[in-house]
């Protein structure tokens, strides 16, 4: 099911920022050269159908892909516009870095790039860990959106080995 998030509520969250500081973490927007390096990240852990979105968003310019580094090692990713204008995702945290707030700091750092490009929601697209997004920014889930846009997909797109506990 997608979710709705009203992007214009949404504020910094410098104890967020604090925290990822602390562990000494960067969110960044991606860099174009780094692609590869990000798409052969993200097909084993996540999915070629992933890879593929993530491409897309790299590509854009600005891009609209943010990685979370960690010790010059990839530890996160969050895409906005990639499968569709005004959609969240996809977004993905390695399972060792999980519980750090990554992967909330790179929903909200993501989301604050689609608010300043001008969009006042965002639609969270197949949204897994519904729970995350409501408490975390608000998200409501979306009446009737399910199977949504992506509504017939190739089997070999979707990605392998999600779930809702992940986050």
């Amino acid at each position: 099911m997608d979710m709705l998030v009203k992007l214009y509520e949404l504020k910094a969250d410098p104890a967020l920022d604090k925290r990822i500081a602390e562990q000494e973490i960067t969110i960044r927007r991606i860099l174009a050269p780094e692609l590869n390096a990000l798409t052969a990240w993200i097909g084993p852990r996540f999915g070629t159908g992933w890879a593929a979105e993530a491409t897309v968003a790299t590509m854009r310019q600005p891009p609209t892909c943010f990685i979370a580094i960690q010790n010059d090692e990839l530890i996160g990713f969050a895409c906005h516009d990639a499968t569709a204008k005004g959609f969240f995702g996809p977004t993905g945290v390695d399972t060792a870095a999980r519980g750090k707030g990554v992967g909330y700091a790179l929903l909200l750092t993501t989301l604050l790039d689609m608010y300043a490009q001008g969009y006042a929601y965002a639609v969270i697209g197949g949204a897994g860990p519904m729970e995350f997004y409501r408490r975390s920014v608000g998200a409501v889930p979306i009446e009737g959106s399910e199977p949504g846009i992506y509504r017939g997909m190739l089997p070999l797109a979707e990605p392998k080995g999600i779930s809702e506990s992940d986050h």
